[in-house]
């Protein structure tokens, strides 16, 4: 169990880097992408999983990550706001997807060092193991 939390908040630190590169290499592609999500009910569903499944690996590995409060709170944060958003129809999460996802790629040159800087930060994190005070 610990290798597949593990393995996922890797997977979740290599994403937020793709992101970031491809933010920078294909901006409206990027625009493109991020615009689908909860575009459909399956989409949407999909989308809470992954975060229910990042934010429950988070809370796993915290204990052998760097700041490791944080992203036990982090983690649970993802849970809650995924279980919150499984009671709200997909078509209100759509509609605010709409209205979000614009004003987040409006800078996509920010969205993407956010993210290459967010990705490292979770490595980081994740690979140097935390020293016990």
């Amino acid at each position: 169990m610990d290798l597949l939390a593990t393995s996922m908040v890797l997977f979740a630190g290599w994403y937020l880097i793709g992101l970031g590169v491809a933010a920078l290499a294909r901006p409206e592609a990027t625009k493109r992408f991020l615009a689908k999500f909860a575009s459909s009910a399956s989409v949407h569903f999909l989308e809470l999983g992954a975060r229910i499944a990042v934010g429950a690996s988070f809370v796993r590995s915290a204990p052998r990550m760097q700041f490791s409060s944080a992203f036990f709170v982090f983690g649970w944060l993802l849970i809650g706001t995924s279980v919150v958003l499984l009671a709200v129809p997909w078509r209100l999460h759509h509609r605010f997807a709409a209205w979000s996802v614009p004003m987040a790629t409006k800078r996509i040159s920010w969205l993407a060092v956010g993210s290459l800087l967010g990705g490292g930060f979770l490595l980081y994190a994740i690979l140097v193991p935390r020293v016990a005070i």
